[in-house]
């Protein structure tokens, strides 16, 4: 057998330029030979690149404005049955007849899955897998399955299950079933006999590292006689040997070189849905193709990574005559200034560098969450970065631009200071203003959008650094005690005079004079207030790593744990915000007016909002 064709896609990714070049491979010869074979990789397609610098790229070559776009545009698979069209895919005598009995099973529509491993939470990269799965099917009038890949009962736990069931919900995709690996063990098993029997399976005693590397000897068990590795892997599923003592191996080579893979080992440890009824459990090589198969899978679409195991997976389903699905690969999806390793973000939280899994410094989805950031903002930055072979390294601004660019017409616009300055209006009575007022909810869409009622006193708040004392710097445009500014939203116009101090000659206070805004004496600059405000936690939130790559031996000898930035979070605990969203829920997202885009975190209680920075404005300093 002749593997699939290899695709290579080039990508250049730094700071400054990014280049995505269109999917694109020659033709392979298919063949069905009995072994699996290395194949040379076709030359990369020349394609037109798109090279963008400043503070965020926008637009990357084949991208779209939704996943939706994305999948019926740009996702040039096979049509359902047509597996033996593409590239690479190998057909035996039986496969006419079995996909003429899948297309049936499936109706002629698109099936996918998205199959993680329950032993952590999902992080920015799985957030593009979830959408290509989800968003294929979904395009294409198809259907996608959750399948739990439960084959490591030692590192999965419950909570891990619920955790990813609920981000795949709250990305806005219904799974149509929810599977477990685990569900076909006694399947699985029973085909591990079928492959003993035709002699295409093994059981072998070699310690693990005798079987890593790529100049490994041939195992010497391999020619054993087939009833002896039928009797010995009974052995295994009854419990007669130690774990590493023996596994099952496949006969084949795999495109990276690697012979023989594992297909069972022994772990005894209990499974958190089949309890103690099993000690050998099957490997994900073994595992993927065969459950892909038995879901009738159509497009298994995965990472690049697992390129090299697209011959065993074929050679697996065509070894036991069962369906064959399409593996199909794209880019891996990272981000830079952050570590996202299952491993390491645990020894964060050994550590107690981050809380947990949810920490806004992480780019863990239900951290994200956490942080404020919407489920549609990350599918649409998903969508806006294209479908390619590249893997794809974004600094952190480009997602910020999307949610940014989200959040700027769903977040209502509210009022709240940071570090207040109490600003007393001697001659508040004399101008009959309201104690009250409505304000838009987006300012910039006042017809159509709601209003929030917003108190006003004699005494409000502005930002300590909307005031100076001294009226030197002619570029500083708020107030002064010979400049003043404007209040927005009510038409007054504020104007020092005199300032209020403590002992130690700190001003405390100021007391200020008001008047209505005119046309002919508009100030410089109009700065937002807060009137009988609310007092609210704020926490600010930096990048957890100084450099791009904290893992990146060279920039970071010292290790990850080296590179933590010292300043990554900073809480304020007297914020003055308005009292009109003195009630808001947890996930509740607003504009704080000239700051930023807030959102109420889980830890806040009955009196006491705590609100978590979800990303800054992109804002013309000149306007303050």
């Amino acid at each position: 057998m002749v593997c699939p064709c290899v695709f290579y896609i080039r990508s250049h990714l730094c700071s400054k330029k990014i280049i995505n070049y269109p999917l694109k491979a020659k033709k392979e010869e298919k063949s069905a030979a009995p072994a699996a074979s290395k194949s040379k990789p076709s030359a990369p397609a020349a394609g037109k690149a798109t090279e963008k610098t400043g503070e965020a790229v926008e637009e990357f070559e084949g991208g779209a404005a939704t996943m939706e776009e994305l999948m019926r545009t740009r996702a040039h698979f096979h049509k359902v049955g047509e597996n033996f069209k593409t590239d690479g895919y190998v057909t035996t005598p039986k496969t006419e007849e079995l996909l003429k009995k899948h297309v049936q099973a499936v109706g002629g529509k698109v099936v996918t899955r998205f199959p993680p491993e329950p032993n952590g939470v999902l992080h920015i990269g799985h957030a593009k897998a979830i959408n290509i799965n989800f968003g294929y099917a979904k395009a294409h009038g198809g259907m996608c399955n959750l399948r739990f890949d439960d084959t490591n009962p030692e590192k999965e736990e419950e909570k891990f299950f619920t955790a990813i069931e609920d981000i795949v919900r709250w990305l806005g995709y219904e799974p149509a079933e929810v599977t477990h690996s685990s569900d076909n063990f006694q399947q699985l098993y029973d085909w591990a006999v079928v492959l003993i029997k035709k002699g295409l399976a093994y059981v072998c005693h070699q310690k693990v590292e005798e079987m890593r590397g790529f100049e490994v000897q041939l195992s010497p068990w391999r020619d054993r006689p087939i009833e002896e590795s039928l009797q010995l892997f009974e052995d295994m599923k009854n419990g007669k040997f130690d774990e590493g003592e023996a596994t099952l191996r496949l006969k084949l080579t795999l495109e990276e070189g690697k012979v023989d893979p594992v297909a069972y080992r022994i772990k005894f440890v209990p499974h958190h849905r089949s309890g103690d009824q099993w000690c050998v459990y099957p490997t994900y090589d073994y595992t993927h193709c065969l459950c892909d198969s038995i879901e009738n899978i159509t497009h298994s679409l995965c990472t690049k990574e697992f390129q090299s195991r697209r011959s065993s997976y074929y050679w697996l389903c065509n070894a036991l005559d069962i369906y064959c699905p399409v593996q199909w690969e794209y880019g891996r999806l990272n981000v830079n200034y952050t570590v996202v390793s299952k491993r390491k973000i645990l020894k964060l939280i050994e550590t107690k560098v981050v809380n947990d899994w949810d920490d806004p410094r992480l780019f863990t989805l239900t951290a994200l969450r956490r942080r404020g950031i919407p489920s549609e903002a990350i599918n649409r930055f998903v969508a806006k970065l294209g479908l390619t072979m590249s893997q794809m390294v974004i600094d952190p601004h480009v997602l910020d631009a999307t949610v940014r660019d989200y959040l700027n017409t769903h977040a209502p616009r509210t009022m709240a200071v940071l570090n207040g300055l109490k600003l007393t209006i001697e001659n508040f009575e004399e101008l009959n203003l309201p104690s009250e007022l409505s304000v838009p909810d987006f300012p910039s869409d006042p017809q159509t959008s709601g209003t929030h009622i917003v108190a006003f006193d004699k005494e409000i708040f502005i930002e300590k650094t909307d005031y100076r004392s001294n009226d030197n710097d002619k570029s500083f445009r708020r107030l002064t005690k010979s400049q003043p500014i404007g209040l927005k939203h009510i038409g007054l116009v504020l104007s020092f005079v005199r300032e209020v101090t403590d002992a130690s000659g700190n001003v405390t206070e100021l007391v200020v004079r008001a008047k209505k805004l005119t046309a002919e004496d508009k100030p410089k600059a109009f700065v937002h207030w807060v009137a009988r405000p609310v007092s609210a936690e704020v926490r600010l939130y930096d990048r957890l790593f100084k450099h791009k790559n904290p893992e990146d031996p060279v920039a970071v000898p010292g290790g990850f744990l080296s590179d933590i930035n010292e300043n990554t979070l900073t809480v304020l605990y007297n914020v003055l915000i308005d009292k009109s969203i003195g009630n808001s829920k947890v996930y509740d997202r607003f504009q704080f007016e000239r700051i930023g885009y807030f959102c109420v975190d889980r830890d806040s209680i009955a009196g006491k909002l705590v609100f978590n920075r979800t990303v800054l404005l992109k804002e013309d300093a000149g306007k303050n």
